[in-house]
């Protein structure tokens, strides 16, 4: 026969286990995201672990990115399909190298000629449009969420052997980005692709003469400056454009305090990189030492920018989307050319 006693005794431990439950359940579970990035890790230690490390630290336990590095877990290339299907959760690369199925892809990474300096990037997402039409294009898409463009370094040649002329780009294996490569194959260059770890030892053994992936501060941060001897004053893009994306539904479960601590960490490596390839540029040409500085005649350059002009009227003709792109690029460079130094 049950007592008094053994009835509050009941209800005592009834009371301390749904107090325990009810503990458990209110424990927020951590939030852990696998995000790749299109650099390798010497790169990466700059263009984005500053602001991962940062943003584990402030997430208080919440949250917890995992980075990883170009190829580490999936090929570049598929990037984009390995996020919408959610075999990682997000992603630090441009457009170009990861296959979005946007018709604007083909303004990220070097679209020839469309920016002189790294902070026309910012200002034509910003004040010109593009976030909107980004987001556009993204939004069109399903699975996947664009979270915001920066700009990177600008797209220089780093060669095995001198190029003083245009003609002396003919034949030349080169690393570069679709787009780019796409483009630089109307002055003979032969567009190479491989994984971005194997590009030192590709350089060392012939099977690549070259780069047209980036500016001399990352010739020498990832070690490309010890294999090659030639550094190309001449650009073909002031800046590369890249973004984050996340995969839409691990997104969707960030609540906002974290989402906004997320893109404030993405501010901060933008900056970071504002500043750190503005300086590299000019220092490591003057006292780097390892690259010799060569040029081709201004005259001569400005057959491979006119050129560009087409290149822009044919991406035009693929979409209204990128006619907008192109138009807005085209006012935005006259605008910048009216105004004179220091834009242009």
């Amino acid at each position: 026969m049950s007592t008094r006693r053994d009835f509050l005794k009941t209800a005592a431990v009834g009371t301390a286990a749904l107090g325990s439950a009810h503990i458990y359940a209110a424990e927020p579970k951590k939030i852990t995201w696998r995000l790749q990035t299109y650099a390798g890790a010497a790169l990466a230690e700059h263009v984005i672990k500053p602001s991962i490390d940062a943003f584990n630290k402030a997430a208080n336990g919440q949250m917890e990115i995992q980075l990883y590095f170009a190829d580490q877990l999936v090929p570049t290339g598929e990037l984009f399909r390995a996020m919408q299907r959610g075999t990682i959760d997000a992603v630090q690369s441009d457009d170009d190298s990861i296959a979005a199925p946007v018709d604007v892809s083909v303004f990220g990474g070097y679209f020839p000629f469309a920016t002189r300096y790294s902070l026309d990037v910012p200002v034509l997402f910003e004040q010109y449009g593009l976030n909107e039409i980004w987001a556009e294009a993204y939004g069109e898409v399903k699975g996947v969420t664009w979270l915001g463009a920066g700009a990177w370094d600008p797209c220089h040649f780093a060669t095995v052997e001198p190029i003083t002329k245009l003609e002396h780009l003919k034949g030349k294996r080169i690393f570069t980005f679709p787009t780019a490569g796409k483009f630089l194959s109307r002055f003979g260059v032969i567009p190479v692709t491989l994984p971005w770890e194997d590009i030192e030892v590709a350089i060392q053994t012939g099977e690549l003469d070259g780069i047209a992936w980036s500016g001399i501060t990352e010739d020498y941060t990832v070690g490309w400056a010890n294999v090659t001897k030639y550094f190309l004053t001449n650009n073909i893009s002031g800046a590369w454009c890249g973004s984050y994306f996340a995969n839409s539904d691990k997104w969707a479960e960030v609540p906002e305090h974290l989402k906004t601590l997320f893109k404030l960490c993405m501010d901060s490596s933008n900056y970071y990189r504002q500043h750190w390839y503005w300086g590299g540029e000019a220092q490591l040409r003057v006292e780097g030492g390892k690259l010799e500085l060569t040029s081709i005649p201004a005259e001569e350059w400005a057959t491979v920018e006119a050129e560009a002009l087409k290149f822009w009227d044919e991406i035009a003709k693929t979409s209204p989307r990128c006619a907008k792109v192109v138009d807005i690029f085209k006012k935005y460079n006259a605008l910048m050319a009216k105004a004179g130094a220091p834009y242009r």
